[in-house]
Formats: structure tokens, sequence, C-alpha cells
């Protein structure tokens, strides 16, 4: 019986590590495919020399890191690093992931560990890669199971296996995660995870080069320019960025295409942001005009106010599962900073439509749900993180601690008296109806314009280029604002 579990289920070697390992000639990523990271690569520059040069480094008695921590949102290519540090080093590459670590039989997990150095000793100098750490070196103490869960089991040998190895040795270990904040904080400390290295989301330059590295895989026209391209992907990732020249090249294939044009990578952002075109779907028009004046709400309010991101686009063609139509901001650089009147422009912004809305019909739809969910989240940033509130205070009120890169998981609750959540949340209306004032505001001024620019926009159900360049020069700003919102434009104006 025995041997029939072995040969069916590997019972016997239930307790061994799941390791993939790479040797030298299997590991064919080099520093040169990981492109926009330059600083993360100067960082595992270090792990590189010592695996090659280990004595340069001891003769003066300095150790190299024990563990290296590569942490940053998802697809900026972290697990890609640590293929080309083995790549680059040309030593064994030993690659699994912390939730491999963790079996419904007790014990199974430290066993693994255990195993695992005992291989990777055995095998030096090498590298051990751990992805997604986070499943494995969540901190112990929470959850239901207590301190006899396998998973905090597991986490402690971990953390002695890094007490009893020799850095020297030629043991290398590195880990990604894009979950830092929920790590235990014994794997943290020197000696264990002693250096922590930031993959960050590629600036214009880096996502140039990532570009770059893509476009040379597919075939392209001469009208392609990863400068333009970079500038209209600001936020995206390396994975981004390698689906978006993957769905242009899909484009030209169906059009039956010899090459990759820009219209249709530009074409690929558009279906990458807003979702697939649904020029099928049979909207009446009733609600198709709604759409349209919605829409050019949404425009003419981003073209008249001051540090907005430029207006590329209008469509009213329905794009993935809710939008009846959308207007395209594309930022014209990086930005890392936003001023007090930027956000409360962004927010009049996205109050444009239902404003353009309730000035044509003297009625509203249901079409402004996610600006008014988006809006509303910047008010309440603004009152309870930023400190932009003079009623309110210098005050941080958001204390419950956000992930660090996956983005705003819900409202974060913070400590504090009924009165004082009383009075954000009389700041935050305050905040939505003023700039819902500034757009209704400026779209009374612009009535005409707004009502000539619909007809346009149902017939064509498309404008951008040229015709966006004379909608803009059309709008009126200087007489929408009476004398104290005008005082409080002129300082934004002079600002940007």
């Amino acid at each position: 019986m025995m041997r029939r579990f072995q040969q069916q289920s590997g019972f016997m070697t239930i307790g061994k590590n799941k390791a993939k390992i790479y040797v030298d000639d299997e590991v064919s990523v080099r520093f040169d495919d990981a492109a926009g990271v330059d600083e993360a690569k100067q960082e595992l520059e270090e792990v590189i020399n010592f695996l090659k040069e280990p004595q340069r480094y001891t003769r003066l008695g300095g150790q190299i890191p024990r563990g290296t921590l590569l942490v940053g949102p998802p697809g900026t290519g972290k697990t890609l690093l640590a293929k080309a540090v083995a790549g680059e080093s040309g030593v064994p590459f030993f690659s699994l992931s912390g939730s491999e670590f963790v079996e419904m039989f007790v014990g199974l997990g430290a066993a693994r560990v255990r195993d695992l150095f005992k291989q990777a000793k055995e095998k030096a100098p090498c590298i051990i890669f751990i992805d997604e750490l986070d499943a494995l070196g969540k901190a112990r103490g929470i959850g239901m199971a207590g301190g006899h869960d396998e998973r905090e089991q597991t986490l402690n040998q971990l953390l002695v296996e890094l007490d009893g190895f020799d850095a020297n040795v030629g043991v290398i270990l590195m880990a990604a995660t894009n979950r830092p904040e929920i790590l235990d904080p014994a794997l943290m400390r020197p000696g264990r995870f002693d250096r922590q290295v930031l993959v960050d989301r590629p600036d214009k330059t880096g996502r140039v080069d990532i570009l770059k590295i893509y476009l040379e895989k597919v075939a392209t026209g001469t009208d392609i320019d990863p400068e333009k391209i970079a500038a209209m992907t600001a936020g995206m990732v390396g994975a981004d960025l390698a689906n978006l020249v993957n769905e242009a090249a899909l484009l030209a294939v169906r059009r039956d295409k010899s090459c990759i044009n820009m219209a249709d990578v530009e074409e690929a952002v558009e279906r990458v942001v807003a979702g697939l075109e649904k020029k099928n779907r049979l909207i009446n028009s009733e609600e198709k005009e709604i759409v349209a004046y919605h829409e050019l709400g949404h425009a003419l309010v981003a073209m008249a106010l001051p540090g907005t991101d430029p207006v590329r686009k209008v469509s009213i063609i329905p794009r993935g599962i809710a939008a009846l139509g959308y207007t395209m901001q594309v930022p014209t650089e990086d930005r890392f900073l936003m001023r007090k009147t930027e956000l409360e422009n962004r927010i009049a912004t996205l109050l444009g439509g239902r404003a353009a809305e309730a000035l044509i019909f003297n009625d509203i739809s249901t079409g402004a749900q996610n600006d008014l969910s988006r809006a509303t989240d910047i008010a309440r940033s603004m009152v309870k993180e930023y400190g932009m509130s003079e009623r309110v205070g210098q005050v941080y009120f958001a204390n419950q601690q956000r992930p660090a890169f996956l983005g705003a998981m819900g409202d974060a609750g913070g400590q504090y008296s009924d009165e004082t959540a009383k009075t954000i949340d009389a700041e935050v209306r305050r905040i939505i109806e003023n700039q819902y004032d500034v757009a209704l505001t400026i779209l009374k001024a612009n009535r005409d314009l707004l009502v000539a620019t619909v007809g346009r926009l149902l017939k064509d159900e498309v404008i951008k280029g040229d015709a966006l360049i004379d909608l803009a020069k059309s709008v009126n700003l200087a007489k929408t604002m009476d004398d104290s919102t005008k005082t409080g434009v002129t300082q934004q104006k002079m600002a940007a």
C-alpha cells in the first residue's frame, strides 16, 4: 500500500519542497530585458557582484545582505528582476511561491522550508526566490486560527533558517511582495530581509525604454513614436505596456495590416482604459442625447478650467460594462503632487456631466454615478488626509493603514468624535456643492456652444483632433464667474 501511495500520489515525498530549480543555461533573462527600473537594478548589482566575487566583500569583513525584498505595485517587474539577477550571476535559481509552503497537513510547510535551505546550501552559490511572500510572511496573530496555525509554523521555521545560515556561504534569499505593510516585523528586521528594493511604477523615460523592448518584438510602421505613446500611458506599469502592444498587434491583424501603426496603438490605449467598443448596442435617441450633453459637459468644463488634463477625445459610443460614453483626458506629463485648486478643478470636471443634464433637461439621470463616486473620494481625501479644509484644519484623520501599492480599498476610518465626523461630512458636501456651482456657471455661459456641438457629436459619435482644438478656443471662461469666483480663477491661472 505504501508503494502504491508513493507511485500515485508521492506520499513519501510529501515533505519535499516544490521549488523549481533553474540552472544557468535555463535562466536566459538579463538586465537588458528589464527596463524602466534603473535604480532597482543598481541596488541588485551588488548581489550579482557578491555571487561572482565574494572575496571582494569578505576581505574587509563586510557581509552581503542576507535577504533582499523587492516591493512595488503589481506588474512592475519584480519577478523579472529576480530572474535577471540569476541570469547575470550564472548561478542556480530556486523559484517558488509563498503559497506553495502552506498545506492542509500540519508541519509540511516547515519541512519544506528546511528541505529548501538544505538543497540551496548543497548548490551554493545560488539564489532562492520566494514570490508573493505575503502569503507566507503575514504578521502572526492575525486570523482565527491562533498561534498553532500551519502558516505561522511555516513562518517560524523560515525565521529560524534565516538566522541559521551564513550569508557568506553564497545563498542569497530574494522575495517579492506588493503588500509589505502586512508582513511580520520579525521578518523585516536587519539580519533577515535587511534590504528593501522599491520597484516602482516607471516614469515617462522608463515607459519609453519598456515600449522599445516590446515594440522590437512586433512589426511596426514608420509612424510609431514611443515618446508619444509613453505620454498617453501615464501610470501604466510594464505589464500594462506589454498588454497594450499586444492589443495593438491583435487589432492590426484583425484589419489585415502588415504592421502596427499609431492608430492601432491609440485604439489599444482606449480599449485598455475604457473597455471594448460596443457599436451594436442599441440606444434610443433620447438617451443618446442625454449621453452627448453629459460628455460634452465634462469636456467644456475641463477646457475652461486651468490645471486640468487636456481633452483628447469625446465619444458617445458605449464601451466596457456600463459606460455609455466617455471623455478621454490624457496628462501631458507625470505628476507627483497636486495643488488644492487642481483637485477642485478635477471635481468640477467630474460634475460637469451632471450639471449639463440639469441645465438642458431640468432633470438628472443615473449616468453620473461613477462621477459622483470619484468626486466624493477626492473631496473626502482633501478633508481627511491632505488638510485642505480650513474648518477641519491641518489634521490627518485617516488612521487606518491602507495597502501601499494596491490602491485605496474602502474608506479608511479614523479615531475621532461624532462631532468631528459631522464636520468632515459637512466639509465634503461644501466642496462638492461649490465645484458643482462652478461647473454649472461655466456651462450656462457656454450654453449656445454646448447645444451647437451636441448636434455634431450625435452625428459623428466622436469628436477629436482639430475639432476639439477649435472647441477649446471657443470655450469662454472670463465671463462665467462672478467677482469672487473670478478672483479665485485668476489666482489659479497665476499659480498654473
